[in-house]
């Protein structure tokens, strides 16, 4: 495995430095950061054109409100005049003043409806053209002039023709100043040309209109509407810039009408009336440069994205290549494809530093693998195999006297004596006692037997391809384990008298892993019970 050197930082290994190359590509993202450059972009020509557009809409909207504006000054000073040039001793005549009053509509065009003469009761003294008899004494207007001004009423639905109207008066005084009657000239409002700003304007390509908002009545009337239509106004809260315009507010905002579309709105008063004029349009509309402009600069984004992708992923496969083949090679490794080995270090960067830590950490889990096969299969005390091992031993056998049809044995083997050692020189004495018996049992029985230390001082012996002679076979084997323990232990300085009595059981492939060793567990507390030092042999 090649060998890294650490050093001080220099140039070299800047150069050679995977950190490096992904800031160099981070430079590229920069370029391309089509992202920043959509929302900075269009956040700017959104409040631009906020601001071109809010200032055409209020525009717009004054020029109608100062057309309607003057439209109604007109028609209250010619009404106005009109007053001034009734007979006043003509009230008294009915007849003659209807002939007057029909002399004087045929010379005006403004007040197309009716023009009307009432008493200081509400009572009709002439109109024309004929018209059905209306009660006024109720009306706004008609107070108004009784207290001796002129006013501007508030439009309604005609009864007979179901037209919407626009009413207006003026006192008819005499000599000394003095109310005598009133004089009430109508017009219908969509063909006297007082509305003609606001129904031949237009806001915008198509869907933009102006509305001519009546506040005290709460109503309105919408330019895009084919017929002048009296419509109600939307209930206070669902359209907030609506509200605050009924409470006075003039000027522009960004809000949502009745049908929850967003839409820039402008408002400007006709003071004349106390009503006031909305231009609106679709923000959809209004922004439109914006949409265009977003979905070019997305267009851009994507190409751009593209391009950097393609780009980048050669260039990253180009930095990273080794990178992949030694996870790929790991990879492997996991599956057992190819032998744990150290992966090849191909250049002193990142990469190369993390595949020679790979390579150090996977020789000590080798090392710990092995370790840990040991101390799973082993003893630690001992160093024979374990209960765990012998069970697979165990069944491997078992199988293979299956297949063969020969005999398997087992020695359960426990040592006589082993506790008073254990109670009066201590543990460590018992696990010196216990190794040395270990080395003395593994050198009597054959190299193809188990030898397995299943428990504080029981010990198994495993033997295998038992023939004609196993009964013969086992008791040799379990002499010998006990003349291995006839000599006396020293441990410590002390002299350590220790035996085994063994239990055997005979079996073959039918019998079970479990049966066969409680068979010789059972036939070991046999021997000890005849006297120790012994053994006992069970055939299954």
């Amino acid at each position: 495995m090649p060998k890294h050197h650490h050093s001080p930082l220099n140039f070299t290994r800047i150069s050679h430095s995977i950190v490096t190359r992904l800031l160099l590509l981070a430079l590229c993202m920069v370029i391309f950061g089509a992202v920043v450059r959509y929302f900075v972009l269009t956040n700017f020509l959104r409040e631009d054109l906020s601001a071109v557009v809010e200032g055409q809409q209020l525009t717009l909207a004054t020029y109608v409100a100062r057309d309607i504006d003057y439209k109604l000054v007109q028609r209250q000073l010619m009404l106005d005049r009109l007053a001034d040039t009734v007979p006043v001793d003509l009230l008294a005549r009915p007849e003659q003043l209807q002939a007057w009053l029909k002399g004087h509509y045929d010379y005006q065009t403004l007040f197309t409806a009716n023009l009307s003469i009432v008493n200081p009761q509400g009572r009709l003294l002439a109109n024309f053209p004929d018209t059905m008899n209306t009660n006024y004494a109720e009306r706004d207007y008609f107070q108004g002039a009784l207290a001796g001004r002129s006013l501007i009423g508030q439009p309604e639905v005609d009864r007979a023709t179901q037209v919407p109207i626009l009413p207006m008066s003026a006192p008819i005084k005499n000599a000394a100043g003095e109310v005598q009657a009133v004089l009430v000239g109508v017009s219908v409002l969509g063909t006297t040309g007082l509305l003609d700003a606001l129904l031949q304007s237009r806001v915008g390509d198509a869907s933009g209109d102006f509305l001519l908002v009546f506040p005290d009545s709460h109503l309105y009337v919408e330019s895009s509407s084919r017929d002048v239509q009296l419509k109600p106004t939307s209930a206070p809260g669902v359209n907030a810039l609506h509200d605050q315009a009924v409470a006075g507010f003039r000027g522009t905002g960004l809000t949502l009408n009745s049908k929850g579309v967003e839409e820039v709105a402008a408002i400007a008063s006709v003071p004349s009336a106390n009503w006031f004029i909305v231009a609106r349009l679709p923000a959809s509309e209004a922004f439109a440069t914006v949409s265009r402009t977003q979905h070019f600069l997305l267009k851009g984004a994507v190409l751009s994205i593209l391009f950097f992708a393609t780009f980048a992923s050669i260039g990253l496969y180009f930095v990273f290549r080794h990178l992949f083949r030694a996870a790929e090679q790991a990879d492997r490794m996991t599956r057992d494809e190819l032998p744990h080995a150290p992966l090849e270090v191909v250049r002193d960067d990142e990469v190369g530093h993390l595949i020679s830590a790979f390579n150090r950490l996977l020789l000590k889990l080798n090392d710990k693998q092995d370790e840990l096969k040991k101390i799973a299969h082993h003893d630690t005390l001992t160093g024979l195999t374990n209960r765990h091992h012998l069970s697979g031993q165990l069944r491997q056998v078992l199988a293979q006297a299956r297949r063969t049809d020969t005999q398997v044995g087992l020695l359960f083997m426990d040592l006589d004596g082993f506790k008073h050692i254990n109670d009066s020189l201590g543990h460590e004495a018992g696990d010196e006692v216990l190794r040395q018996v270990a080395r003395r049992f593994s050198s009597v029985v054959r190299e193809s037997d188990t030898l397995a230390r299943i428990g504080g001082d029981e010990f198994v012996v495993l033997l295998s391809d038992l023939g004609n002679h196993a009964e013969e076979t086992l008791s040799t084997v379990a002499t010998h384990c006990i003349e291995a323990l006839n000599a006396p232990f020293f441990i410590s300085g002390t002299v350590c008298i220790v035996g085994v009595s063994i239990g055997i059981a005979l079996g073959n492939g039918q019998s079970s892993a479990d049966t066969l060793l409680l068979a010789a567990d059972r036939v070991m507390y046999q021997a000890k019970k005849t006297g120790r030092g012994r053994y006992v042999t069970y055939k299954l």
